[in-house]
């Protein structure tokens, strides 16, 4: 099997909660039969606000991610997928991934979001690191600190094997988070240091030394979302 991570934009005419019912609801469905697992996230209002790190490189920022496991990654079985999406974006990007799991979440439930936030971060490599390096300082130097220093219940790093679409960004790996929903007003809280301001700015400093070991100058983007598993692998 061979997994798939699309971006979607949503058409400025279309109300967000408009959007984000077709593609939850008929895209969904139109979906599922083309895939083993189907996760999507999207923007609400229960995320709109709050601390929480969100930043924008690309403009306008995407307002959609959809994850999906399938067969095979070859162009005419991808055609109905991206049928399907075109249908209800304006824009989609895709890539083909190979993902990794340093902390699962077992208890994502079918159809429902998931308690909590998503938080999806595009990264483009800097020019100044080899791909070797860049990949050993994220995967390798930074999944404990990710783990280590923040209340992540979640935590799904998708490396990029190679673009889909034409005209994809050259992303380098899509970051997937998950914490509690309150964290995202609650500075303490998202780093998991309630009540010790010590650390709190500790556990702050060693996340942002150590993202800067891989995401570079350019910045990534970090979008806060609400994940919905659709579906999951058997």
């Amino acid at each position: 099997m061979e997994k798939l991570i699309y971006a979607l934009w949503r058409d400025d005419a279309e109300p967000r909660d408009a959007f984000n019912a077709r593609l939850l609801g008929a895209v969904a469905d139109e979906l599922a039969p083309h895939t083993h697992a189907l996760r999507i996230n999207v923007q609400d209002e229960s995320v709109a606000a709050g601390t929480s790190p969100h930043f924008i490189v690309t403009q306008p920022q995407m307002e959609a991610v959809v994850q999906m496991w399938v067969d095979t990654a070859y162009p005419p079985a991808r055609a109905p997928i991206e049928a399907a999406l075109g249908r209800v974006a304006s824009r989609i990007e895709g890539w083909l991934v190979s993902e990794s799991v340093p902390l699962p979440n077992r208890a994502c439930p079918p159809g429902l979001p998931t308690d909590g936030f998503a938080q999806v971060v595009f990264i483009e490599k800097p020019a100044a690191l080899d791909h070797e390096t860049w990949r050993r300082n994220w995967q390798d130097g930074h999944t404990g600190v990710a783990v280590e220093t923040q209340s992540n219940f979640e935590y799904v790093q998708n490396l990029v094997v190679r673009p889909l679409t034409d005209g994809a960004a050259p992303c380098a790996a899509v970051v997937e988070e998950c914490f509690p929903l309150a964290a995202r007003a609650d500075r303490a809280l998202f780093y998991d240091a309630v009540g010790e301001p010590a650390k709190l700015e500790a556990n702050e400093a060693r996340m942002m030394a150590s993202c800067a070991n891989f995401i570079g100058e350019k910045g990534c983007d970090c979008i806060p979302m609400r994940q919905y598993q659709i579906k999951s692998l058997a």
